[in-house]
This record gives structure tokens, C-alpha cells and sequence, in this order.
């Protein structure tokens, strides 16, 4: 073949292999660049789950709240427990004891508020046992690869722990008025008195919840019962402070039972209730605040 020829098949030759290189290298690169790109949305997006991971969409909590009242309704002996005692303790009170005890009014209108706090702190004293169980359980891992967040599993116990209170606040209410209990109270006070009830229910509920989280076992969860107990008995629930030792009035004055206590006893009983309101609101929002935050830190470290 001669010069003049074999000149234009070597260009030819020349512009495939070029166009070819280029054209591997560019999809090479594009494809390569493609494929980095997407691992990096999809980091970025495991990140995000991450970071996410405690919240989720308001569906999600009613699921778990749903899930953990079907729970607690069939643990019968737990829903006795907060629904009888109480009322046991309230009877036992007034009927017992309530002749020996001046107080200035009709000691079951005095006790009264006393055991609507006593009964919000052991119905709460569920939620840590069944905190305490799921986590144990093995139940957590699958609700993490479901992507359930965290928020809503807690949420759920204490939502259940609201139902539950209210059915015996509701009890107990009903019994006190079947033995002579009788409110002074109008609208606006019975639904302020709701509303710190509930509040007060939530605070301990939040912080059974993490009682529930920093134990081991299911069985030294149930020992937070003792704790609303313990702080109710040394308070102004049955007795006036003024009546006790003089060593115990720093305490008995000075936590948070003694302050709900005042606040809803004169909002159902019509007297005034001065600073009490005020430092009975502080108390449940300070545990509420502290206990959310207690029980969403120990849940990551219980969930690693």
C-alpha cells in the first residue's frame, strides 16, 4: 500500500483508539463518580437515620401506645395493684385511723388529694417494669431494624401509664364520694386540678421510665413502687406537717409530694392555695424535664 493510502487508515486507526479511550475513561469516570456519589447519599442517608433514629412520625407513637395498653391490660395482677391499693389505703385511713387525726376538716376530705397522688405514683411504678422487660427482652432489636425510634417505645409505656391513672383516680374518686367526700370545687378548679394531676402523672411516668432503663432486671424495676410511696407517707397527704417531728419537717416540707398536695386540696376543697400552685408546677416540670432527658441518654446507652 502506498504513502498516500496507508495515511488516511492510520488517522482512522488513530481517531477509534482516541475516541475509544475517551469514551472508556469519561463513562469510567462518570460511572465510578456515579457509584461514589450514591455511597456518599447513602452514608449521609445512614447518618441521617442515625442521628434520626429516636423520633418518628406521629403514627409511630400511636402504634406503641396501642402496643403497650394491650400489654398492660393483660397483666392483671399489676392492674389490681394500682387500682385496689389506693382505695384499700383511702378506707383504711379514714376508717381506722382518720378519728384519731385532727386536721381541721373532715379527715376524708383532708386525705382525699393525698391518695390521688399516692395513686398516680404506684400506677406509674408500671412503667418501669415494663421498660425494664422490653429492654431485656430482645424486643428493641427488632424495633430498631423496623425503624422505631426510641421516643415513641418510651412514649408508649407512659401513654399506657396515663390510662391506667386515670382509671383509678377515676375509682378512687368514685369511692371517696360513696364515703362522704364532698368537693367545693367549680369547673375551672376541677380542670385545674386535672391538669397538675396529669402533669404530676407524667413526671413520675418519664422518670419510671428511667428507673426502667438504669436497672437490670424487671424485678428490681418493680422496687421504684417504694419511691412515690415513700415521698407521699412523708408528706402532708395524711397527716398536716406541723404534726411531725421536728427533724422530719425540713424534708416533709420541702420535696415535691407536699406542694401538689396543698395545690389540690384547695382546688377541691375551695380554699386558697397561695405559693403552693407555683412550686407544685416547678417540681412536676423539673422532674419532667430532668426525666426525659435521663431516659432518652440511657436508652441510646442500653441500646448500643
Amino acid at each position: 500500500m502506498s504513502e498516500t493510502a496507508a495515511a488516511p487508515v492510520a488517522r482512522e486507526r488513530g481517531h477509534n483508539q482516541g475516541h475509544g479511550q475517551g469514551h472508556g475513561q469519561g463513562h469510567g469516570q462518570g460511572h465510578g463518580q456515579g457509584h461514589g456519589h450514591e455511597g456518599g447519599r447513602g452514608h449521609e442517608g445512614g447518618r441521617g437515620r442515625a442521628v434520626t433514629w429516636p423520633f418518628a412520625p406521629p403514627r409511630g407513637y400511636l402504634t406503641m401506645a396501642g402496643r403497650c395498653a394491650r400489654l398492660a391490660s393483660r397483666e392483671i395482677d399489676a392492674l389490681m395493684t394500682s387500682l385496689v391499693l389506693p382505695v384499700m389505703l383511702m378506707v383504711t385511713f379514714v376508717y381506722l385511723f382518720g378519728g384519731a387525726i385532727s386536721t381541721g376538716t373532715r379527715y376524708v376530705s383532708y386525705v382525699v388529694p393525698g391518695v390521688l397522688l399516692l395513686c398516680a405514683g404506684v400506677g406509674s411504678a408500671g412503667t418501669a417494669v415494663a421498660v425494664c422487660r422490653d429492654m431485656t427482652g430482645g424486643i428493641i432489636d427488632r424495633f430498631r431494624s423496623m425503624d422505631v425510634g426510641s421516643l415513641p417505645v418510651l412514649s408508649g409505656h407512659v401513654a399506657a401509664s396515663v390510662v391506667r391513672n386515670a382509671a383509678s383516680t377515676v375509682l378512687v374518686l368514685g369511692v371517696a364520694l360513696g364515703i362522704g367526700f364532698r368537693p367545693h370545687a367549680g369547673l375551672a378548679a376541677w380542670a385545674a386540678a386535672t391538669g397538675l394531676l396529669l402533669l404530676f402523672v407524667l413526671a413520675t411516668s418519664w422518670l419510671a421510665a428511667a428507673f426502667g432503663l438504669l436497672v437490670s432486671s424487671p424485678e428490681a424495676a418493680n422496687a421504684f413502687m417504694f419511691v412515690p410511696m415513700i415521698v407521699t407517707y412523708a408528706s402532708s397527704a395524711f397527716v398536716p406537717v406541723r404534726t411531725m417531728p421536728a427533724w422530719l419537717h425540713g424534708f416533709a416540707g420541702h420535696q415535691p409530694a407536699t406542694p401538689v398536695i396543698e395545690t389540690l386540696r384547695g382546688l377541691l376543697l375551695g380554699t386558697h392555695v397561695g405559693a403552693s400552685g407555683w412550686q407544685a408546677l416547678a417540681w412536676c416540670g423539673g422532674i419532667f424535664v430532668v426525666s426525659v432527658g435521663l431516659s432518652a441518654a440511657a436508652f441510646r446507652r442500653r441500646a448500643q
